[in-house]
């Protein structure tokens, strides 16, 4: 499929593109805060799903233990055979962590549901796709737009497309060089004098 094209999702509403604007995830996220039962924590999910470029089993799977608060660091377990990584941690993303930390009953899952377990795929599917509803998104959402999400937003920024590839664990840079090809600024001095 080409991924410059509009896609056609499961519901067979055409979407205009597979990825969101950060100012969607943000809405997205207040609108968490806002209406959602355990607010901080669904919109703590998206913040380091987007900023991390994470699957939704990778999201799912995240534990305390790959969080080092001292260093400001997130221990990247990658799924689909993708190479494990360590990224920095923004503040705001250090302030949401620990927040939820202390909120949430001790435990070795970073997200949890209201009976202490992990959280699941399925219910990031349907959080994810109940607060698009919520935002008046004007097209159905899934949270793997957040790691598209990501890869264009560091792809706009420039960003190597081999440091790109190693971000986001792919093994194959085909995976990756699609989100360079969408960067609309790729040729940004290129003009001659």
């Amino acid at each position: 499929m080409a991924h410059d094209m509009p896609s056609t999702s499961v519901s067979g509403t055409v979407r205009p593109r597979e990825h969101l604007t950060e100012r969607e995830i943000d809405r997205l996220m207040a609108v968490a805060r806002r209406d959602s039962r355990y607010g901080h924590r669904d919109a703590t999910a998206i913040l380091v799903a987007f900023n991390h470029g994470l699957r939704a089993s990778e999201l799912c799977g995240l534990e305390w233990d790959q969080i080092d608060f001292a260093r400001k660091t997130i221990r990247v377990n990658r799924v689909k055979g993708g190479d494990p990584s360590t990224h920095y941690l923004s503040n705001s993303e250090l302030r949401a962590l620990r927040r939820l930390q202390r909120e949430n009953p001790p435990g070795q899952h970073v997200f949890t549901s209201e009976r202490g377990g992990p959280v699941t795929t399925a219910w990031f599917r349907k959080m994810f796709a109940r607060l698009g509803e919520a935002a008046s998104m004007p097209f159905g959402i899934h949270p793997h737009m957040l790691r598209h999400s990501c890869g264009y937003k560091f792809a706009n920024q420039g960003k190597d497309t081999r440091a790109l590839q190693a971000y986001l664990g792919h093994r194959n840079i085909q995976s990756t060089v699609r989100y360079i090809a969408m960067a609309p600024d790729r040729f940004r001095g290129w003009e001659k004098e």
